[in-house]
């Protein structure tokens, strides 16, 4: 506790200090390589492996729901470019049969890339905890697919909520002096789920990606903030792309491509700097450094 309240002083202190610290840090580890790396491999990723939890969740629950409940959380991840990426993964769940049994564990691999990128990123910034222990390698190759496997969980809950809010879509409340039907509450509760849904993600990438155990409330504040800021810059990047951009004149076809891959190097450039923030945090030598209490060594 005496630790915390001493480095919460030192950044107080000089939070410009500090904040020049984290920047630099963040170049030396050559941020935006990593993010570029790791919006590439989403960019690979993110197609097979909603298909995998689609064709697997679609034994359960009807297809077009979830395409649709799907669509509007890609909207989350992407620039207003998700009915491109959905076109995709509905074509490869009318055709799911056809990838045999050699292509199953394929679609099972490349669905895992951008975690592994993730955690490799995630090493290089907390490299300080990586020089003192090293997680064991069949952890990390089995996280990406638990992370798989929790979005599948968290796509079957979202579509059974909207399936349950749809049923009792007629069904009205008085709440203020307002009468509120709920299906016309259904798309803002929606979007606040897929919000809340958002946060919980990037909190427990803070939590569970670097090496080593992370405070749960620094991983939350670090999951609040970026998923904060993100919906701010995901706003932004719909707006300009389309009014400003000429995006589509310079890459004609290939535009939604380089949309997509601009949006989740953005995403991903949020991700991990506030990453470097809680390292440079952890960093914190109070008793020496630059007189302020910010780690100097390199």
């Amino acid at each position: 506790m005496q630790q915390a309240s001493s480095r919460v002083q030192a950044v107080l202190l000089d939070p410009l200090g500090f904040v020049k610290q984290v920047l630099s840090a963040f170049r030396r580890n050559q941020g935006f390589l990593l993010a570029g790396a790791v919006a590439y491999y989403t960019l690979l990723s993110v197609v097979p492996m909603f298909a995998l939890i689609l064709v697997l969740l679609s034994q359960l629950i009807e297809p077009h729901r979830l395409l649709a409940i799907t669509e509007r959380y890609m909207e989350l991840l992407t620039a207003g470019r998700a009915p491109a990426l959905m076109s995709q993964i509905e074509a490869f769940i009318v055709n799911w049969k056809l990838i045999g049994i050699v292509g199953l564990p394929v679609l099972v691999f490349f669905s895992s890339l951008a975690f592994t990128v993730l955690e490799n990123a995630m090493s290089v910034i907390f490299f300080h905890r990586v020089a003192i222990q090293r997680r064991h390698f069949l952890v990390s190759a089995v996280l990406p697919y638990v992370y798989i496997l929790l979005l599948g969980l968290g796509l079957l809950v979202v579509s059974l909520v909207s399936s349950s809010l749809d049923t009792f879509g007629d069904r009205a409340l008085d709440l203020f002096g307002q009468h509120w039907t709920l299906a016309a509450m259904s798309t803002p509760f929606m979007y606040l789920l897929g919000v809340f849904g958002e946060i919980l993600l990037l909190t427990s990438l803070y939590l569970v990606m670097p090496v080593g155990r992370l405070a749960l409330r620094h991983a939350l504040v670090g999951g609040v903030t970026a998923a904060v800021l993100w919906e701010v810059t995901r706003h932004i990047l719909v707006w300009y792309f389309s009014t400003l951009s000429i995006v589509n004149v310079v890459y004609g076809t290939l535009a939604t491509a380089v949309v997509i891959l601009l949006s989740l190097e953005a995403a991903a450039l949020i991700l991990l700097l506030g990453a470097q923030v809680i390292a440079c945090y952890e960093r914190i030598d109070s008793g020496g450094g630059d007189g302020h209490g910010f780690e100097t060594r390199q």
